[in-house]
């Protein structure tokens, strides 16, 4: 697969390559990585580009090989990543931990597959537990970011190497199986978001100015206490200025629609046929998975009259819409576990039965 420039006209791109071509257009300096169903393009892409652009690549031997290889070349300042899916990120979260202590700016693609334990290559939202609230130890968040079309997997790309780099932060792309292996038209730009000056933290060598250490541990406790409370500050400042939703039709709306990723499509659909129908249906879709839109949702829960979360998988963000909501509206939940999203018709058919 070829890397695209700037593109005057869109191109028809699998979302796996899209994904590969907007990290070397943000300019990834280092890739390290081990391939898995479904996102193995990603690395394909990655071996020929990044060796013809003379950046570092590596097929590590393990996926835990890989994290703490981007782990390295971000303490240098560079721009690195890693991609990968499901089983194979529970073995990241060790070291999703360290870098969220050691404030490193890596930046982690996850298209997810079928679940717990092996399961299946096909389409999933079964992690997100694992990417927002995440499987390693202590206190720390993870920027998520969530993508509904291939047009958004370069975008959210983009903003995922600023987001890390701006905020120091270790941040997901949080993409699943159907956007990572379907075709859509897509249009590259420039990267859009400003360099960030990592002059004053990098491990760039001391010749000249003081050596410099980037560790997770400290030994006492208070030092741990002052550290974690300067980490929330910064996560206090990225929940005020990033959190993210699409929103449409919730002015008059009676129940509000919820969903993300791709399975968001066909929500909005639905919502469109139920409108016509004379249904006052709303529809919001958290771009970000964290932070998430709590303070919105809780300010719709005083005027319609419930919610109906959708997901792929059995309620995983259901648990954050109820904590939003706080008991003031009923929540309802529709689903599929694992597959395909649930079909336009199939949600209609819920929307019109509770409605009822």
């Amino acid at each position: 697969m070829e890397c695209l420039q700037k593109t005057k006209k869109k191109v028809l791109m699998k979302g796996n390559y899209a994904i590969a071509n907007a990290a070397v257009m943000a300019g990834c300096e280092c890739y390290f990585g081990y391939p898995i169903t479904p996102q193995s393009e990603i690395g394909e892409f990655m071996s020929g580009k990044m060796q013809e652009l003379k950046r570092a690549y590596v097929s590590a031997e393990s996926e835990l090989a890989a994290i703490n290889m981007v782990i390295g070349a971000c303490s240098t300042g560079a721009k690195a990543m890693t991609s990968s899916s499901s089983c194979a990120v529970s073995l990241m979260q060790e070291a999703i931990s360290y870098a969220s202590a050691d404030e490193l700016p890596i930046v982690l693609v996850s298209v997810m597959r079928g679940g717990p334990g092996l399961g299946n290559i096909y389409p999933s939202q079964g992690d997100y537990n694992q990417a927002v609230i995440g499987g390693g130890n202590g206190d720390y968040q993870t920027i998520v970011l969530a993508p509904s079309t291939v047009q958004e997997c370069v975008d959210l790309t983009y903003k995922a190497f600023y987001f890390a780099h701006k905020y120091k932060n270790p941040t997901i792309l949080l993409a699943d199986g159907l956007l990572g292996q379907m075709m859509e038209p897509v249009e590259f730009t420039e990267y859009p978001y400003p360099e960030i000056d990592n002059s004053s933290w990098a491990l760039s060598g001391a010749k000249g100015r003081n050596g410099r250490i980037i560790r997770s541990y400290a030994p006492l406790a208070e030092n741990q206490c002052v550290f974690l409370d300067k980490l929330y500050g910064k996560y206090k400042q990225i929940e005020e200025n990033e959190t993210e939703w699409e929103e449409i039709n919730t002015e008059d709306a009676d129940i509000v629609l919820i969903s993300f990723g791709s399975p968001s499509r066909n929500v909005k659909s639905a919502m469109k046929i139920c409108r016509k129908e004379g249904l006052k249906v709303g529809f919001l879709r958290p771009i970000t998975l964290w932070p998430f839109p709590s303070k919105r949702i809780a300010e719709l829960s005083k005027k319609v009259k419930m919610f109906l979360d959708i997901e792929v998988n059995m309620g995983q963000m259901l648990k954050d819409v109820k904590l939003a909501v706080n008991g003031a509206v009923p929540v309802e939940f529709f689903n599929r576990p694992v597959g395909n999203p649930p079909e336009v018709d199939d949600i209609v058919n819920k929307i019109r039965e509770i409605m009822k």
